[in-house]
């Protein structure tokens, strides 16, 4: 099981729909949630993408000698850098880190911000030029040297002599529910994300991945993306939701869905279903909360409960097929500490925790072990 954390490049918050408790982004903050889920023993980050993020691979090339083990999840956007720079960036990346780079190829999902960068193709457009940018991009880090012309990409005579430290290359992480985002993974792609959707909805996702991977003759990895709200007692974490977004208002939800509902993203729109902009029924599978998309584009559900109850969700996604858990929490630097734990000791990574971090854990307290008399310190 890879536990990943969210670097919040966007800003972080106490509370969802409200200025209050908002911090904004700083270098020293960022580099203070990486070196947690470093020290915690969280196998990677994902860094964001959107123009409202701070360029996700500045803020991986500049995290990476602050880092000793984290892996870092950096977006690629097919159609506004060729395949051959940024199979350029991403092999550097990767050999100056060692190997801690994965990739998440975005293909866009809300058509403003596209538009705005520059690209004007409709949501299946997209995805046939990411195809034909996927297909350059592996065959000159793999050592090809290749002629193509596409539709969306043309090169000649293109080859990447320094080729990347993992083999063949970056593994490549997509998310999507759409046909077109399974066809690509299935032809592409390493490990296909979906969004915290309910068991069932996960598992039958999973299967069509599975079916059309298999008659290309490859297998596909799976993961989740989802927050965690996770307390000691069931009742602090339902209670702690509540309090996220308590600052929340009908207007605040109106603004919000009206933003999202021009997005051409399958997956957001069944995000939006789960709680159709409406607060009197979150709760959409067992310990599945999808308060957070009320005001939230892209992922809007959390895992909501004390440490066995979120546990044993997680692990009956697990079942299902998922190995790979995103997860994050407002805000994120302390729920990053809650998250490990809390939840690190009940699932099948505790064990690696101390052995990948070097960090074992003082239990003695500043003054050394308490004797009997509780003598306190002078």
């Amino acid at each position: 099981m890879e536990i990943f954390w969210f670097l919040p490049t966007h800003g972080d918050n106490r509370y969802l729909g409200t200025d209050v408790g908002v911090r904004p982004v700083t270098y020293s903050y960022l580099k203070q949630i990486a070196q947690a889920a470093d020290n915690l023993g969280f196998k990677g980050v994902l860094v964001p993408s959107g123009r409202a993020c701070e360029d996700p691979w500045v803020v991986a090339a500049s995290l990476i000698n602050q880092t000793k083990y984290l892996k870092f999840l950096v977006a690629v956007r097919p159609g506004f850098t060729s395949p051959t720079v940024s199979a350029r960036m991403a092999s550097t990346l990767d050999r100056i880190s060692g190997g801690r780079l994965l990739i998440n190829v975005v293909a866009g999902g809300d058509p403003a911000e596209q538009q705005a960068d520059g690209s004007f193709l409709n949501h299946d457009q997209r995805y046939s030029e990411a195809g034909e940018f996927l297909t350059v991009w592996k065959a000159v880090l793999t050592g090809e040297v290749l002629d193509f012309d596409g539709e969306y990409i043309k090169v000649k005579d293109a080859s990447l002599p320094s080729g990347t430290f993992q083999k063949p290359y970056p593994p490549l992480f997509i998310g999507g529910s759409s046909q077109a985002a399974i066809q690509l993974s299935a032809e592409h792609i390493d490990v296909f994300l979906t969004w915290g959707e309910p068991p069932a909805a996960v598992a039958k996702k999973i299967e069509q991945v599975r079916i059309e991977a298999a008659k290309l003759g490859r297998t596909v990895k799976f993961g989740i993306r989802l927050h965690v709200i996770v307390r000691e007692t069931s009742q602090e974490a339902w209670a702690a939701a509540d309090e996220l977004i308590s600052y929340v208002t009908d207007e605040t939800i109106a603004e919000a869905q009206l933003a999202v509902s021009g997005f051409e993203s399958v997956g957001q729109k069944k995000m939006t279903e789960l709680h159709g902009g409406k607060r009197n029924n979150l709760v959409v599978a067992p310990n599945l909360w999808a308060g957070i998309g009320l005001v939230r584009g892209g992922a809007g559900t959390a895992l909501v409960g004390n440490p066995q109850e979120v546990a044993d969700r997680i692990k009956e996604y697990a079942d299902l097929g998922i190995d790979y858990f995103i997860f994050s929490g407002y805000p994120h630097l302390e729920e990053s500490y809650r998250v490990a734990e809390l939840l690190f000791p009940l699932l099948p990574i505790s064990a690696k925790v101390e052995a990948e971090t070097g960090i074992k854990p003082n239990a003695t307290g500043p003054f050394g072990v308490i004797n009997k008399k509780q003598l306190s310190p002078a």
